[in-house]
């Protein structure tokens, strides 16, 4: 019996089996619907999820290692060793890489050397979801970019659509690199393409995203649409860029930058 593409993919999709405990096929009738965390009744809802990162906050290395360490250590992210493997779900670069075009010679130079805290944006028009072929990479509802580690076939589709850079591709084996594993999360394979998915599987549990409870403040997360929301008020009193804005994509991470008498978004 002959089997087309379209109806292989959808087989990998009913009969892949989880990498951990904690996942379930969200609509079990449904194989285009990807799978997530089973929810409980802590589950934090939000109808958009933003986040602002206060990089006013950012001082020290210590204080962008301890957010990068909260993250990659709960969701097992290997540590390789080297840039050409590196697998990261969220990570830190200058100014004229997070803002490319946007700098000029005229800028303070502690803002060409500062190190901006970066991450997938969730963005509200993510071309990453119109490029996967097996909606392994999905938006939710609340405004959350999924990657679903069952269905990705490592087509990097996505890292290609992807203008922030925001996903990792393992190459090897990512396993023997994760030095304390976390049993509550699952461990990828080779050929496994990942990313930030804002702490998904802890929102269901009523907990705030890892590197939230690690930043001691600078970043903050909520419901954009909200208006009594910490973001929004943050957002109503300091000036906040976003990466890329220019693309349309709308990303709903913003960055408060140390620009004294600013106001407004961009």
């Amino acid at each position: 019996m002959s089997m087309d593409r379209r109806d292989f993919l959808k087989l990998a999709g009913l009969s892949t089996v989880g990498m951990g405990a904690g996942w379930v096929l969200s609509r079990p009738g449904d194989i285009l619907e990807a799978s997530q965390f089973l929810q409980t009744k802590e589950l934090l809802n939000a109808k958009q999820w933003a986040m602002v990162v206060d990089i006013r906050k950012f001082k020290t290395v210590e204080d962008y290692k301890k957010v990068i360490d909260a993250c990659h250590k709960i969701h097992n992210v290997p540590d390789l060793g080297n840039p050409k493997d590196e697998v990261k779900w969220i990570w830190s670069d200058s100014f004229d890489h997070a803002f490319p075009g946007q700098e000029s010679e005229y800028m303070p130079e502690e803002m060409k050397h500062k190190q901006f805290v970066l991450l997938c944006n969730h963005c509200e028009n993510p071309p990453c979801v119109r490029v996967c072929p097996t909606k392994a990479t999905f938006k939710r509802k609340d405004g959350i970019t999924m990657q679903d580690l069952h269905r990705c076939i490592g087509c990097r589709y996505c890292m290609a659509a992807c203008p922030f850079g925001a996903r990792s591709f393992n190459y090897r084996d990512p396993r023997p690199f994760v030095k304390e594993p976390n049993a509550e999360y699952p461990t990828r394979m080779i050929g496994v393409v990942e990313k930030c998915t804002f702490c998904e599987e802890r929102l269901a549990k009523g907990l705030m995203p890892a590197c939230v409870e690690a930043s001691n403040g600078a970043l903050i997360f909520g419901d954009i649409t909200d208006t009594n929301s910490e973001v929004r008020k943050v957002l109503a009193d300091n000036y906040t860029i976003r990466r890329k804005s220019e693309l349309g994509t709308r990303p709903s991470v913003y960055y408060i930058l140390d620009i004294p008498g600013g106001d407004g978004n961009a």
